[in-house]
């Protein structure tokens, strides 16, 4: 079992001109003393130039799909060389009719040092990484995985 903490903090900063007199930037401080600027997102009178929580989110599913997928490559004696995702979810509504993530599309563009895995072989690594993501695990968004070569 692992825990995780993270610092939120916000002060108000006044939006003058607007009827909701709060702004939406604030500092997401991680346990290893890491600080990112976040804020709503653009459509919510948030920064753009900051982090929202909707992207975080996304990246978290990224995030964890690739390093759980490194990790069963490489039991599996493949050497992965690079890997990139061009990661994308959609906010709607969900079947409560509540405003959510309710779908997120992983594309990753992975090379390999030496043998790479059959296209059957890669279509199992990816399966087993989503159902071994935490992240994934975690949320009730459909997340989907489709690899690009």
């Amino acid at each position: 079992m692992s825990d995780f903490n993270v610092e939120i903090t916000w002060q108000h900063a006044p939006r003058a001109g607007h009827p909701d007199d709060y702004g939406r930037s604030h500092q997401w401080r991680l346990t290893g003393g890491q600080t990112l600027r976040a804020s709503a997102a653009p459509d919510y009178a948030g920064d753009a130039n900051h982090t929202n929580p909707e992207e975080g989110l996304i990246a978290a599913v990224s995030s964890c799909h690739m390093l759980t997928f490194l990790a069963l490559a490489a039991k599996r004696g493949f050497k992965v060389s690079s890997y990139r995702d061009q990661a994308s979810g959609t906010l709607g509504k969900n079947g409560q009719g509540r405003m959510a993530i309710t779908g997120v599309v992983l594309h990753p563009v992975i090379a390999f040092d030496g043998a790479a895995p059959s296209g059957e072989e890669l279509d199992k690594l990816h399966e087993s990484a989503h159902r071994n993501c935490f992240i994934a695990n975690s949320i009730t968004a459909e997340v989907r995985v489709e690899p690009t070569e």
